[in-house]
């Protein structure tokens, strides 16, 4: 039997046990820590960085460049712009320049086409434009916000059904909260840019998350309708073994999940410049770690801290102190 089959086993009987719920707190200041520096930083940066399919604006490629120089394509737009005019510039696949603007007029963007062509040295047909209207962007922004209510709202509902409480569905939505802003938190703090791509990603990380969580959820419930009259566990113990019972699979799940992500994010910025690929990739990449640390760390805990008052959790808790004085032949 191979050392990570006993470890399992060992976590599964009990014999080996990490102490999750009972240090809560400690969970609770890490990810509230982590969470309330995300948004100070991304505050502070002056917030998102949202790509040109929300704002809107005119997009050129500049394919197979003399040279490759950001410099070159600002100076470019400035030119003709103005000073103002803040252009976002970023090397695409290792031979391809893109250029971002504010939407301009047309006879702006034909003249930006020549200028770039001019100063990158290549044919005006090397230099392809496009543009997006504002109002696209607000809609598409509207309706990713109103698909996430819907989706948080209708996900409630179906788990307090399925698990027959609502604790254990605020618990699991408290930690998708938390997922959903350390990610999008990263973005904010590292200045990466949210296109639609990225908020696939966001949605995707949703089902990653619940599915960690209800896998747990159903291992607490296991253990918890076994605890009868004569059961020494208190309930946070019941909660605290499921967790551990399930920490090998969630761990064997994540990494599963995270080599393919992490190779489809390599290889799309880095070999491929893919944006697309590197922005889905980038956002289940640190989704799905911050899912397998909300569902152990945070989701479980959480729902004994919302159960342990109630009247049969305390006496669950009232029997385990009770048990070895039994035991021991000092109360008959």
């Amino acid at each position: 039997m191979s050392m990570l089959t006993r470890f399992g086993n060992g976590l599964y009987t009990g014999e080996k046990s990490f102490d999750f719920v009972g240090r809560r707190m400690l969970w609770y200041l890490i990810g509230a820590g982590v969470v309330l520096f995300a948004i100070v930083i991304t505050t502070l940066r002056g917030g998102f960085v949202f790509g040109i399919e929300f704002l809107g604006g005119s997009e050129f490629r500049v394919s197979q460049p003399a040279q490759i120089v950001e410099t070159t394509a600002i100076d470019t737009v400035n030119d003709v712009v103005g000073v103002g005019s803040n252009p976002r510039v970023s090397i695409v696949g290792g031979d391809s320049v893109r250029v971002q603007t504010e939407q301009l007029t047309t006879e702006q963007t034909e003249l930006i086409r020549v200028e770039l062509a001019e100063a990158y040295d290549v044919p005006v047909s090397e230099v392809a434009s496009s543009f997006i209207g504002a109002t696209w962007g607000q809609d598409i922004t509207t309706q990713a916000l109103r698909a996430l209510a819907v989706f948080l709202v209708l996900v409630s509902a179906v788990m307090a059904l399925y698990f027959r409480t609502w604790k254990m569905s605020l618990a699991a939505m408290t930690a998708l909260l938390h997922d959903l802003i350390i990610t999008a938190g990263i973005y904010g703090v590292l200045g990466f840019e949210i296109t639609p791509a990225a908020v696939i990603g966001f949605l995707t990380i949703l089902g990653y998350s619940l599915y960690d969580t209800v896998v747990v959820f159903d291992k607490v419930r296991e253990n918890t309708a076994e605890d009868g009259e004569e059961s020494s566990r208190t309930f946070a113990d019941s909660v605290n073994l499921a967790v551990n019972q399930t920490l090998v699979r969630s761990i064997n799940t994540s990494v599963v999940a995270v080599l393919p992500v992490g190779a489809i994010l390599f290889i799309g910025s880095l070999l491929l410049g893919a944006g697309t690929l590197r922005d889905i990739a980038l956002a289940l990449f640190i989704g799905i770690l911050a899912g397998t640390y909300s569902t152990i760390f945070i989701a479980a805990p959480m729902y004994v801290h919302l159960r342990e008052n109630e009247p049969e959790a305390r006496k669950q808790g009232r029997r385990k102190e009770v048990a070895p004085v039994a035991s021991s032949g000092a109360v008959r």
